[in-house]
């Protein structure tokens, strides 16, 4: 006899050539051993030896002669066809239940293509293109390409359905730069329409979305090469020089001087169109919307604003020194000062303002302040940050880490961006108190920060403004060395204030002027220059 070790290799090697559902519920060695025995005794079964010695065991079944399958595969779909369709599927179910696996993948591969429908061709056909374009109106400019390109049938849903029209409408909605675009090249017009006569046909909005597409691109390059037309406003203060702070949107830029003034100049033609006097000092902040402006003041006083008549509505008389900095939002209103606090403040209107409540703590001048639904963030020339509740106005922790007073602040969702007179900018995390980033970079006091989602930029009082990549900069594995897009040098003396947006950024200086640093309208010859990686969108033309 064979050694039992000589069996069981044998065994072990004749069931890898067994397919595996005639020996997997086997139990054991001796379960498999009796049931390849069966095998081999049935006259179905055949164990054959192939040439390099291994043994292959082939499962046969005798078929009927081919007119007996012919007349009873006639029978049975004769049967077959007088059933319902709930017994046709009961009778398929427990046909296939009885075939092997491989006979399961050959109808697998039949029915695959079978239960394949092209939805978009068939929906117009019963009435319901509108659900055709509805489906493919959720594709992107790379798949819609794709998608005009399937059949004539597709391409026409596509150009009924005006669904480049439609791609470039969600883009607008959803994107600040596509909205800003829009309406400054003008092809806003086209959109929005209720009705399809009311403009253009499918074709023009395809071809107009590659040009869009390089301007977003050219944009993006301008912000990362510096290139950029420059307008100057010279602000012409009649005593002292220099403008502190200023806003602006799309018709207006207001300004607040050093000469106590308030000054509103007209965007396009860069003309002065109103001068606001009252205060008896410097106007060190403002904030305005589409009903008022406020201002504070050296002079220790808040000042409301008519925005459309320059009347005084309000005069708020609270600070025992200068007001450094105030925000509003939603009928709240927060201003700091040099007196070290901080007031929060109901606004229901312009000539109603009471005070809710001051908040302590900070141990210098308090010299910036936002805030938002959650949060009242504060900075001062203690080297501190503090958070306060919005609701409660009670403290909720300090962020520690600057090495010198802190000279502003913006406050967004979680992140906060500090710029001080230690040279730096730090970025935290306003739940956790956690620094995120150490920006270094300008050579003296930050006195002016801005961010959105994709850039810092900073103003100091060395002239220079700084482009910060904001995502790189919340990336730990991001080298210092490139977070620093691009240093704009036009001002001669320190930088005050600054605001921006996807095409501009506006700044004022000690030099008492205002420039406007356009990324959007750059000449042709600056557009020559070596184009840098810049935000990527994609599109794929036929």
């Amino acid at each position: 006899m064979e050694p039992d070790s000589v069996i069981e290799d044998k065994t072990i090697e004749l069931m890898c050539s067994v397919p595996r559902s005639l020996w997997l519920g086997c139990a054991n060695l001796v379960e498999s051993m009796c049931a390849l025995s069966c095998l081999q005794s049935m006259p179905s079964v055949r164990c054959l030896q192939i040439s390099n010695g291994t043994s292959s065991v082939i499962v046969s079944r005798k078929r009927p002669s081919e007119g007996n399958y012919q007349k009873e595969k006639d029978l049975c779909i004769k049967y077959f066809d007088q059933w319902s369709e709930s017994d046709q599927v009961e009778f398929v179910e427990h046909l296939i239940s009885r075939m092997c696996h491989y006979q399961h993948g050959h109808i697998n591969s039949y029915l695959k293509p079978m239960l394949q429908r092209d939805f978009i061709t068939a929906l117009p056909e019963q009435g319901l293109d509108h659900i055709a374009e509805n489906i493919l109106s959720y594709l992107d400019a790379r798949s819609l390409c794709a998608a005009e390109l399937v059949c004539k049938e597709w391409q026409r849903v596509i150009s009924e359905g005006m669904l480049w029209k439609k791609l470039i409408e969600r883009m607008v909605r959803t994107d600040p730069l596509w909205k800003g675009l829009s309406e400054r090249r003008g092809w806003d017009q086209y959109l929005f329409k209720n009705r399809p006569t009311d403009g253009p046909p499918n074709s023009f909005y395809r071809s107009l979305y590659p040009k869009i597409i390089q301007d977003i691109e050219t944009i993006e390059s301008n912000w990362r090469c510096g290139r950029h037309n420059l307008q100057r406003i010279q602000c012409r203060s009649e005593n002292s020089k220099g403008v502190y702070c200023l806003q602006y949107d799309d018709e207006k830029i207001i300004s607040g001087l050093r000469d106590n003034s308030i000054k509103i100049w007209d965007k396009s033609s860069l003309e002065c169109l109103k001068v606001l006097t009252g205060h008896t000092g410097s106007v060190l902040c403002l904030q305005y919307d589409e009903r008022v402006i406020v201002t504070g003041s050296s002079d220790s006083t808040v000042r409301v604003w008519d925005v459309n008549t320059g009347e005084v509505l309000n005069t708020l008389i609270h600070h025992n020194e200068a007001v450094l900095h105030l925000r509003f939002s939603n009928g709240l209103m927060v201003t700091c000062s040099k007196d070290r606090s901080i007031a929060v403040w109901d606004m229901a209107s312009a000539t109603d303002i009471t005070l809710r409540r001051v908040l302590v703590g900070h141990r210098a001048a308090v010299n910036v302040v936002d805030f938002d639904d959650k949060y009242i963030v504060s900075a001062s020339g203690d080297r501190t940050i503090k958070v306060w509740s919005t609701s409660t106005c009670e403290f909720v922790r300090t962020l520690n880490g600057h090495k010198r007073g802190i000279a502003c602040l913006q406050y967004r969702d979680r992140l906060v961006v500090s710029g001080s007179s230690d040279n730096t900018i730090r970025l935290w995390d306003i739940e956790c108190g956690a620094c995120l980033r150490v920006l270094e970079g300008h050579e003296e006091l930050v006195r002016c920060i801005r961010f959105d989602n994709k850039r810092i930029v900073s103003g100091a009082y060395d002239g220079k403004i700084k482009v910060w990549d904001l995502q790189a900069a919340l990336d730990p594995r991001a080298p210092a060395s490139t977070l620093c897009l691009r240093t704009l040098v036009e001002h001669s003396g320190r930088v005050f204030r600054l605001q921006f947006d996807e095409f501009q950024i506006i700044s004022s200086s000690h030099d008492d002027t205002i420039l406007i640093w356009d990324f959007l309208n750059v000449p042709p010859s600056a557009q020559n220059e070596t184009r840098s990686p810049s935000r990527t969108y994609t599109y794929i033309s036929r």
